[in-house]
């Protein structure tokens, strides 16, 4: 049968990442790949206790269909976090999404048309690029340091060509692990309003803040409605939910619901209410410290291994925050090669090459190493082993 698929197919590929992963998934294999949150650290008493309080006190309305745009219980809820944390919000500012990856996937349907531009961090996050494909776009990659996207970059690009948004992880960025400073953060959205374009505020690991000063979200700086601001419960309480948020200005609010209403018509009520009542009945901020206790601990502990372990010609992040560090190797060194040829089948460990992060062109001399999943036994040999590897590698004879 001739299939005639849409032109935009050729956009949609299987990820290289999943494909590598995929491999890393054998009994045995340590993974530092998939940037899963600790399963130790779910809350399954209390949300076991809150699914049957749910259905068994509220059952007729939580698996009846909802508003398209969430409970208005959880969109209050969410608009008083995001008040309480420096940005103002109200509930008609809010619209509940399958996770923080729907809102990306639905924003670029609402903005790009073929051809359109997007500018990006250089590397930024695969699922971004995965959801925005789809719809056409062309890419302008901003470089970063320390403190993230490079201001003066980003204004040369601005300068000469018309952007439709700007997409930005500012807290703990995936994969690199780096915060944006406040004065840069306020800095792009001034620059935002001169070149009239939007910005499209991606964090989900925003709460999973381990150590330094917490920075303001980039929509508090937003003064004509241009920042549309994703959050998620994934990395707070557990992935498998699937309920995060929007934050934008109300007629953006309203364009992204007409979207939702067409890709899945509402989020599971049964999910929502869930959150919502796990809100109400206990002390999700505590979650929340425990998570950043053990992050930042495992966080040391990584660092720790990579230093003892890895040639000083491999540098590394040091995130204040999030579930990743970002490591960079020598010119000419390619991680995906070298975890296909020497990590799986000699140390049985697997990450994330880098090079499918950048979304111009593609560097192999990365990788991406996921700090939150494994137990410290599980760091200390798989890091250790692979850090041998590496030398080996790069100093056969020493």
């Amino acid at each position: 049968m001739n299939r005639s698929l849409a032109s935009r197919m050729s956009r949609v590929k299987p990820s290289a990442i999943r494909e590598l992963l995929q491999l890393g998934s054998e009994p045995g294999i340590i993974s530092f790949g998939g940037g899963y949150p600790d399963p130790g650290l779910f809350p399954i008493a209390e949300l076991d206790a809150i699914f049957h309080e749910v259905i068994a006190s509220h059952g007729k309305q939580s698996l009846q269909y909802a508003a398209s745009t969430g409970l208005p219980r959880l969109r209050e809820q969410i608009a008083e976090r995001m008040s309480a944390d420096g940005t103002p919000t109200d509930v008609e500012n809010v619209l509940i999404i399958q996770g923080a990856q729907q809102g990306l996937d639905l924003v670029a349907k609402m903005l790009i048309d073929p051809g359109d531009l997007i500018v990006t961090d250089d590397p930024t996050f695969l699922g971004g690029l995965i959801a925005f494909n789809p719809c056409e776009p062309r890419y302008a990659a901003v470089p970063m340091d320390s403190d993230g996207m490079i201001v003066d970059a980003l204004e040369e690009i601005l300068r000469k060509e018309r952007c439709k948004f700007i997409y930005l992880i500012p807290d703990f960025q995936n994969p690199t692990g780096v915060s944006m400073h406040a004065s840069r953060r306020k800095r792009i959205v001034e620059l935002a309003n001169q070149y009239d374009t939007m910005i499209l505020e991606d964090s989900p690991y925003r709460e999973v803040r381990y150590a330094g000063e917490r920075q303001p979200t980039m929509k508090s700086f937003d003064t004509e409605g241009r920042v549309i601001h994703l959050g998620s419960f994934s990395k707070i309480l557990a992935p498998a939910l699937r309920t995060g948020w929007v934050v934008a200005d109300e007629e953006i609010i309203h364009q992204l619901g007409l979207l939702k209403v067409a890709a899945d018509t509402q989020c599971s009520t049964l999910n929502m209410a869930a959150v919502s009542l796990f809100l109400d009945e206990f002390d999700v901020d505590e979650q929340i410290i425990s998570i950043r206790e053990a992050y930042g601990r495992k966080k040391e502990l990584t660092l720790e291994v990579i230093r003892n372990n890895f040639p000083p010609e491999v540098s590394y992040t040091d995130p204040e925050g999030g579930m990743f560090t970002w490591l960079t190797f020598p010119d000419g060194f390619d991680t995906a090669k070298f975890m296909l040829e020497e990590a799986l089948p000699k140390a049985k460990v697997a990450y994330v090459p880098g090079a499918t992060f950048f979304p111009t062109m593609e560097r192999p001399n990365h990788a991406r190493i996921s700090l939150s999943a494994q137990n410290d036994d599980a760091i200390r040999a798989g890091l250790g082993a692979l850090g041998q590897l590496v030398s080996e590698a790069l100093c056969p004879a020493c």
